[in-house]
């Protein structure tokens, strides 16, 4: 079996993202190779597009934000993604809970009614069941109706420039159609897609699902082997390009699925180090790849851009990683002004 060294995978997974040359096409394309773009900070996918995407401008995601082409919803690992509305409506019923108790089964039912009324914070989803079930925590049953009904977040939230309070409402009754139901093994192919070669580890990692290695082993796919033994799957036509490759420094948003879609993430990190998910809207914050592999971090402090690494940079990796920060910064605000540690 092909043993890939970790350089090697690390080419393969930048290769999938779009991470060694940005790709001309339409932000929803881009959103479903990926499988959804990590959203709880709502405006971390548009750094995330504008660096693997040639020409993105912020106005692309807030236009299909507004006219309901995509979506932010839980899913993968019952997280905040931001997803097409057919992927939304073709995979949502993967990620259910299985079952509700009775007393589960009555807030829900109540908690849809109140959501079909009009869209609702969760506070104020709470405080309502809250009235009818007054010896539970209002946040245990706004928790209850997440868990249980597919939900998304209304705009102005998760709108480039215009922000505004988390509000949900019933996935359906925003996209007007109903929920669908589709093999994992779509789920499983379209994750290798963008981010393998992976282990089924990495698959179930990504997904927050379990018991996936019978999917996996029954999909036409080709095997490899990491530097650990463990066998790595992989689609057949994948790009896998040579391991001295170049890479540009490539700027990234505050939990880009990049670094927190593996079990194992030394194709990406260097010595384990944790990923910050820091709090903030997802434009101010975030970190970045030299040479393919995470080496600082970034954010926005007034009215400076500051690039911090924590690796001894050279010099050529230095300028080249300072040029893309002034574009990065020119995206953000162009008033702004870089500063590199």
């Amino acid at each position: 079996m092909t043993v890939l060294s970790r350089r090697a995978l690390n080419r393969a997974t930048l290769a999938r993202q779009h991470l060694l040359r940005p790709l001309v096409a339409p932000a929803i394309d881009m959103i479903e190779h990926l499988g959804g773009m990590q959203s709880q900070a709502p405006l971390a996918p548009y750094i995330g597009l504008w660096t693997r995407l040639d020409g993105f401008a912020a106005v692309d995601l807030a236009t299909l934000t507004e006219n309901r082409q995509v979506v932010r919803l839980s899913m993968m690992r019952n997280t905040v993604h931001l997803v097409s509305a057919r992927d939304c409506l073709d995979w949502r019923a993967l990620f259910s809970p299985l079952h509700a108790n009775e007393f589960g089964v009555r807030v829900v039912r109540r908690a849809r009614e109140l959501l079909d009324a009009a869209p609702r914070t969760m506070a104020e989803l709470g405080a309502l069941l809250a009235d009818q079930w007054p010896g539970v925590e209002p946040t245990t049953l706004a928790n209850t109706a997440r868990h249980h009904i597919a939900l998304c977040q209304t705009p102005p939230r998760g709108v480039w420039g215009a922000g505004g309070r988390a509000m949900w409402t019933p996935v359906e009754r925003w996209l007007g159609t109903t929920l669908q139901s589709v093999p994992v093994d779509e789920l499983v192919s379209r994750y290798l897609g963008a981010f393998g070669p992976a282990t089924v580890a990495d698959v179930q990692t990504w997904s927050g699902l379990t018991r996936l290695r019978e999917v996996v082993e029954r999909l036409p796919l080709l095997r490899f082997q990491n530097e650990a033994g463990q066998t790595l799957y992989d689609l057949p036509d994948a790009p896998r390009p040579p391991a001295d490759t170049p890479a540009l420094p490539r700027f990234l948003p505050a939990y880009d699925n990049l670094l927190l879609s593996y079990r194992n993430r030394d194709r990406v990190i260097v010595g384990d180090r944790p990923v910050p998910l820091p709090p903030g809207n997802g434009a101010t914050v975030g970190t970045f790849l030299v040479d393919g592999m995470w080496q600082g971090t970034w954010r926005v402090v007034d009215t400076t851009l500051r690039v911090e690494p924590f690796t001894r940079l050279r010099k050529a990796d230095r300028d080249a990683l300072l040029t893309e920060a002034q574009r990065l910064g020119t995206f953000l605000d162009p008033n702004l002004v870089v500063e590199m540690t």
